[in-house]
């Protein structure tokens, strides 16, 4: 007994001995500190390369020389990785590192915390963060092999579960949860015991005397153990920094002596008198913590998820046409005032009033790219018709044409004399396109038009116009006008969010837009040419987008929305089901460059759908831009008139014809090249029409025609005229193949057509109309009624299944 007794204590001293060596706690300190780096690097290659490391054994990896594991930590790392992760903890594995990283540094005399707590809270802690991740993730589908819990957590999460069910098994790791707080801070013990103070004061008192005494024998048996200089009560600052001090945390009693086993902070003090300053930094800690875990968690639940759908995802890599393309035409002009011309002017419209006795008080000059206003304002007592009736006497005195007299000027309280200059000056596309007017803007469908009298960009939403009408005398810049609108659009839009249905009886001048046909055009299935060009396939164009126009506002009322802005919104949030028919719908806008000759050559054919699409296509985001060069009252009727409330004016010949397009005079009295006013119902803006040439548009649908696209051009439902619709008959012992396939998707979708079969079942236009036809000859479809869809005669699969076997049979 005596050699036992004496073998203990140089036992102890040998150990004293080793640990006091400061080259061994060097060593200590160092391995350590890369053990818990090596498992750290470990455990987070194990998330991107464990299935690669698990489709082969791993004692063939570690002995193996030909085999090479994929984990940045070598071989060894994807053992242990696969050991921690995998087989026992799953991502709980990570406290282990922790723990090897307060170990490391208590060698080098840096304690974080205590070493047999550390070790403590990190084994129980990961065993109930194990087990709680295996109860709410399961095996996450085979996740990180076991899933985030790991085997361990998964098994005992399944063994409980079994026992006590799930409410049980939640109650029990709630219970766990607390109880480990509460023993492993007896700070969060005395947050818990003030929150219960609160409710029940009585009983607080006498169980606070108890905790008080117990606490006190606690300190007198930490007290003895405390045997090395570094784990003395007394307070120690280490300073680091001239501001930044390493200090041991205070408890909240001011007589009570520091604990060895209390948290260690790191705070910034600029005065070390303020006590309180330090107080609020450690809660202000603390409070941080607490809320980095709660976005943790709240990151958690936001990854289950799904994300926004992304109507651009299948052209991502779709580019806007960049600004290069264009030329900046305006460059040559220096953009000075002609301050002679001014001057000049304005004394002759002085002159020439004074002459028929008008007095002036003042007049100030607004210059434009191609107009100067003049803003006169008369003495008191003159008559503002006697003024406006001098028209033709300042336009002889300034020996000009053009001249415009706005009397008055609506929110000014002014005359204005509008004046051509002598010098226009070229608005290019480039400068409106660039300007941050455009570039800023926020509409749905922005369209930069010109420049106003006062030099400003003018950009106007087509969305909410809703349609325009564009009208002038032939080569007054009405065909520009229309290329700068698409031109617009094109800038600003991507190819899911924008179709246009062209068409141009001319067949000249919107040719150079078919290279986009894949990227932006919609058109008809049967439909050889992008743009429309016929007029019997402009009547079915305008036909087929009335159905269009009905579909959606269907899929609007089962959408429960208004429009098409909160139907986009509501579908790319994923609270519509596309399995119900529900899709992303883009802006269709229409283009019809020569509406006079249609109306001569189709008449009502073309005047009935255009109309109803003015009066009801505006909520389901398909808009018209109508051009001609006769606006004369049988080409532009009232019923027109009436849903074009948004009409650009270029010149034209008489004040009729004004009236005709924007219900006053004045279209007659501009100077032409893109002069123009527009009306947005109220107010007239004169302004200069934006410039862009031909190689201009060549460079921009070149550039757009090089990237990805769709695979055919956006595809409007089928239109047959009426008189095309007798099927005649048919010989159901020749039926198509897929004949009972299209029955049942047909009444699936609860929508017959000839385009749907053709999609579904990528098939040809043709075979896809004799299958409808022979659906109709069966009675599974109606017949075709002109602008709607077919009714589907059977309201679910079941009644259709029972229908076909007596079909078949009988043909």
């Amino acid at each position: 007994m005596a050699k036992k007794s004496n073998t203990k204590p140089r036992t102890k001293k040998k150990k004293k001995k080793i640990l006091s060596d400061e080259r061994i706690k060097i060593v200590l300190g160092v391995f350590t500190i890369f053990l818990a780096a090596f498992l750290t690097l470990a455990f987070i290659s194990y998330f991107f390369t464990w299935k690669v490391d698990q489709s082969f054994q791993y004692s063939k990896v570690i002995s193996g020389t030909d085999i090479n594991a994929e984990n940045w930590s070598g071989k060894a790392g994807a053992h242990f990785a696969n050991l921690f992760i995998n087989k026992w903890f799953g991502i709980a594995s990570f406290t282990f590192p922790f723990l090897f990283l307060i170990i490391g540094l208590k060698f080098f005399n840096i304690k974080i915390y205590s070493i047999r707590k550390s070790f403590k809270i990190t084994i129980i802690g990961t065993i109930i963060l194990s087990v709680l991740l295996g109860y709410l993730f399961g095996n996450s589908n085979g996740f990180l092999g076991s899933g985030l819990g790991g085997s361990h957590g998964y098994i005992i999460a399944q063994w409980i579960n079994s026992f006590l069910g799930k409410v049980g098994t939640a109650l029990l790791l709630a219970i766990a949860i607390i109880t480990f707080i509460i023993f492993s801070s007896k700070k969060s013990f005395d947050w818990i015991v003030k929150i219960s103070a609160g409710l029940f004061k009585k009983e607080y008192n006498e169980f606070d005397d108890q905790y008080n005494k117990s606490e006190k024998r606690e300190k007198e048996e930490e007290e003895k153990t405390i045997t090395t200089k570094s784990e003395t009560t007394e307070e120690q600052e280490i300073t680091l920094d001239d501001d930044l001090i390493f200090t041991p945390r205070k408890t909240e009693k001011a007589d009570s002596v520091v604990e060895p086993e209390d948290e260690m902070e790191i705070s910034l003090l600029k005065d070390n008198n303020k006590e309180n300053d330090t107080t609020e930094s450690e809660e202000n800690i603390e409070i941080t913590i607490e809320q980095h875990k709660e976005e943790k968690l709240n990151g958690k639940v936001k990854s289950l998820e799904l994300e926004d759908f992304d109507p651009t995802l299948e052209l991502s890599s779709y580019k806007l046409p960049p600004l290069n393309l264009l030329e900046n035409h305006g460059q040559n002009s220096n953009g000075e005032i002609d301050k002679e011309e001014i001057i000049a002017n304005k004394n002759r419209i002085v002159d020439t009033l004074a002459n028929y006795k008008i007095q002036i008080d003042k007049i100030k000059a607004t210059v434009g790219p191609t107009v100067t206003l003049y803003e006169i304002i008369p003495a008191p007592g003159v008559r503002i018709s006697k003024i406006k009736n001098l028209e033709d006497d300042i336009a002889l005195s300034l020996a000009a044409l053009g001249i415009r007299i706005i009397a008055p000027i609506p929110g000014r309280g002014t005359i204005g004399i509008e004046v051509p200059n002598l010098k226009p000056e070229i608005v290019s596309m480039r400068s409106i396109l660039e300007s941050k007017v455009f570039r800023e803007s926020k509409y749905d469908l922005a369209i930069g038009l010109g420049k106003t009298i006062s030099n400003e960009t003018f950009v106007i939403d087509l969305a909410k116009m809703p349609h325009l009408l564009v009208a002038g005398a032939t080569g007054q810049g009405k065909s520009v006008g229309l290329n700068a609108i698409i031109a617009s659009l094109l800038y600003k839009k991507h190819p899911s969010q924008l179709k246009f249905v062209m068409v141009d009886p001319k067949k000249v001048e919107l040719t150079l837009y078919t290279k986009i046909e894949k990227h932006f055009l919609a058109k008809l299935p049967d439909s050889e040419e992008p743009i429309i060009t016929d007029t019997q396939k402009v009547v079915c164009t305008l036909n087929s987008l009335c159905v269009e126009m009905d579909n959606r506002y269907d899929l609007l009322k089962l959408g429960q929305v208004r429009n098409i802005k909160e139907y986009n919104a509501k579908f790319i949030a994923r609270r519509l089901n596309p399995e119900k028919g529900h899709k992303y719908l883009p802006y269709i806008v229409l283009v019809i460059d020569e509406f006079a000759d249609l109306i001569m050559t189709a008449g009502k054919e073309i005047e009935g759908p255009i109309t109803r699409l003015a009066q009801l296509a505006r909520a389901i985001g398909i808009h018209l831009i109508i051009a001609t060069q006769r606006p004369s009252t049988n080409i532009i009727t009232g019923t027109i008139k009436a849903n074009f409330p948004a009409r650009i004016a270029f010149r034209v010949s008489s004040m009729i014809d004004s009236r005709t397009i924007l219900d006053s005079p004045g279209a007659n009295q501009l100077i032409g090249r893109g002069d123009m006013l527009v009306s947005t119902g109220s107010d007239l803006v004169r302004l200069q029409c934006a410039f862009i040439d031909t190689p201009e548009l060549d460079k921009i649908t070149d550039f757009i025609e090089s990237q990805q696209g769709y695979p055919t051009a956006f595809e409007l439902p089928e239109y047959t005229q009426e008189g095309n619709n007798e099927i005649g008959q048919v010989d159901f012992s020749k039926r198509d193949v897929m004949f009972e396939d299209a029955a049942r998707m047909v009444v699936r979708n609860q929508q017959g057509s000839t385009s749907l079969i053709q999609r579904k079942f990528s098939i040809g236009y043709n075979r896809a109309g004799r299958i409808i036809d022979q659906l109709e000859a069966a009675n599974i479809v109606g017949p075709f009624e002109g602008s709607k869809a077919r009714q589907v005669l059977f309201a679910d699969e079941y009644s259709l299944e029972q229908y076909l076997k007596d079909f078949l049979d009988n043909n």
